[in-house]
Parts: C-alpha cells; structure tokens; sequence
C-alpha cells in the first residue's frame, strides 16, 4: 500500500519491504529453516523484482532491521538515508562479531569469566581487564617464589657436607631467624615436597 500511494526513494521501499517481509515471517520458521541461503537468495531476487529494486537495497536493509533495528523506522519516513543507517549498522554487526569472537577466545581461556559476562556481571572488556590482573598477580607471585628458592636451595646445597651446622651458635643469631628442631623439620618436610613437584614436573 505504501508503494502505491507513497512516492518514495529505493532506500525507503527496500526498508519498508524487508520490514514486512520480517513481520509477515514471524511465528513461523524462518528462511534458514525452511531451505537456507539458496532459498533466500531467490525469495530476494524475487521481492526485488516484484518491487522494482536490486537485491543490494534489501541486502542492506536486512542489514539494517538485524543490526540497527531503531534506525528502522526513521529510513522509512525518509528522516534518515538507506545507506547511513546501513554504515551504523554494518559497524555495530562488526561489534558484535568481535564482541563474540572475544568471548569465545575468553571462554577457552577462563570459561568462569566468560560466564559472568554471559550472565551481565561483567563487560567483556571488564572480564578481560580481570584476566590481565590475574595473570600479572600470578606472574609477581612465581617470580618471588623463584628468587626466594633460588636463594635459599644453592646455599643449603653448598654447606652439605660441610662443619656449617657443627658451629652453629645460637648466640649469634639474627633476630626472628632461630634454627630449631621444628624449623629443620619443616624444611625437611618443603624439600621432600619440592623433590616431588620436580619430579612430576620433569624439571633437571
């Protein structure tokens, strides 16, 4: 009806009849559904010529009613050209798909805080700010370990066997660094554990 009454511009008519295109399909199975893209391709080719415009101009109004659905209305009253809703809408498709190939990268990477985005607790670009802090907490937390082995292991080593632990003087102690029976336990205890985590880790 509007085609007939309604003297308008090839953005406006490819709009109006992707839009009622849409309407006409809805409680029902879609397209894809029914017969996938070959059958789409010829229902467009089919509408294009039964209104009198190329398939481009419902391409992209298809575009528009998918990815910038507010705009949808404004290019049918002729307030906003065909192509300028298309160029906002093409940018937002390309947002939506980073924003999911993000989230399935984030997903293989920590599928917990992939989660809390799927559920709205977090944005991605928030899930992925906390993902970067726990790995530089994780890094800052190997590297002090690594030094604090590194220290005290090559020294223990090199006083095997050695009269180091027949002078040792209590006397002469540091504060807070008393060697006890309970201490040597411990350590013992760390080495024989640390032994362990070497060996499943098949470090030299």
């Amino acid at each position: 009806m509007n085609l007939h009454r309604r003297h308008l511009s090839k953005g406006q008519v490819a709009m109006i009849t992707v839009k009622a295109r849409s309407e006409s399909e809805q409680g029902g199975r879609s397209e894809s559904e029914q017969g996938g893209r070959s059958d789409s391709e010829q229902t467009a080719r089919a509408l294009g010529n039964q209104v009198g415009i190329a398939v481009a101009f419902l391409g992209r109004a298809s575009t528009v009613l998918q990815h910038a659905p507010n705009l949808v209305d404004a290019v049918i009253n002729g307030t906003m050209g065909l192509d300028e809703a298309y160029s906002i809408a093409r940018e937002n498709k390309e947002r939506a798909n980073g924003a999911e190939a993000q989230l399935a990268r984030l997903r293989a990477e920590d599928p917990q805080l992939a989660d809390r985005v799927v559920e709205g607790e977090l944005t991605i670009q928030g899930a992925w700010a906390e993902r970067k802090a726990r790995q530089e907490e994780d890094l800052r937390q190997r590297r002090v370990a690594t030094n604090l082995l590194c220290e005290i292991l090559p020294a223990l080593a090199q006083i095997r066997g050695s009269r180091t632990f027949a002078q040792y003087d209590p006397e002469l102690v540091p504060p807070g660094r008393a060697v006890t029976r309970e201490v040597i336990e411990h350590a013992a205890t760390a080495l024989a554990e640390m032994a362990a985590v070497w060996k499943d880790r098949n470090l030299p």
